[in-house]
């Protein structure tokens, strides 16, 4: 159980597929925890569920807590719960430090950690690799950007909603370092979803495929998570398309600003694009096995 006396106060904000679950761990390691979301009503209800208590605004939750942990779905959302009219600037405590947890551009982060620095509030991003049965068993990958001092300051917290922290470098670097790892899963997913298309054409039998590459050098994370759901199309949401979308083409922003190629995230952007356009925005983003199905003319 964690301690009153060495551990901070939380504010969480977000309470969706991963900060549902990640704000669980928060109370059942005994933080003293406060939730808010976007959505009325959601925030009371589960904090009578988890024992937390609950706030209506991010105001009025930067005023009950010392470390706010955000975890939305973009940057406007980062910046409006953190600077909007009703925005936690507007209720922070002195020594505020706030966390993003959210996977948003990298400028986006320098961008706001500049304007909550010119408030004395201090920011850490540390966005989360894993989906949510990572985020519901506390084994998150978590990689944070920002000042070591702050980064220590979280680190309690953090430790209870991942299996891995890593501090990787100034403020953004850890928002950097996500998009590439999400930009290298989607590429691995495109790989597999041909491969399977491929395998199936030429007459495979596909739990042959799954058993002898997943034992060589073909093998990767994604044939473990995804060859399954492909195979079955069950397109239950671990990891939504869109979201994925939107983080490959973070990556690409961030590719083309160093002036160098990723041609195979590109790809996996295209794939991602065209079963966006599909309608799968909200499907897992396995679903991508659809586009590729569509430009070979045939089904797994």
């Amino acid at each position: 159980m964690a301690s009153p006396d060495t551990h901070p106060s939380i504010g969480f904000y977000g309470l969706g597929i991963m900060g549902s679950r990640m704000a669980a761990n928060l109370a059942r390691a005994g933080f003293a925890l406060t939730v808010a979301t976007y959505t009325p009503g959601k925030a009371e209800a589960w904090a009578a569920e988890h024992g937390a208590a609950h706030a209506e605004t991010p105001a009025a939750l930067a005023a009950a807590c010392d470390v706010l942990i955000t975890m939305v779905v973009d940057g406007a959302q980062v910046r409006e719960v953190l600077l909007g009219p009703e925005g936690a600037i507007h209720g922070a405590r002195a020594g505020l430090l706030c966390v993003d947890m959210s996977t948003i551009a990298p400028a986006d982060t320098t961008a706001i950690g500049d304007e909550l620095a010119a408030r004395g509030i201090r920011f850490v991003d540390a966005p989360v690799t894993g989906s949510s049965p990572k985020a519901a068993d506390g084994t998150l990958t978590i990689m944070c950007g920002g000042d070591a001092e702050d980064v220590a300051r979280v680190r309690p917290a953090l430790d209870v909603m991942g299996g891995l922290v890593v501090h990787v470098g100034a403020l953004g670097s850890g928002e950097t370092l996500k998009v590439i790892n999400n930009a290298m899963a989607a590429a691995n997913a495109s790989v597999l979803a041909e491969a399977l298309v491929v395998a199936s054409a030429a007459g495979l039998d596909l739990d042959a495929f799954e058993q002898v590459v997943g034992a060589g050098s073909g093998g990767s994370a994604m044939l473990g998570l995804k060859a399954g759901p492909m195979r079955a199309h069950d397109w239950t949401t671990l990891f939504k398309l869109e979201h994925m979308l939107k983080d490959v083409r973070f990556c690409l922003d961030e590719a083309a600003s160093a002036g160098v190629p990723f041609p195979s995230a590109d790809h996996a952007r295209d794939l991602l694009a065209a079963g966006a356009e599909k309608g799968l925005g909200q499907a897992d983003f396995a679903a991508l096995l659809e586009a590729v199905e569509d430009r070979a003319g045939r089904r797994v």
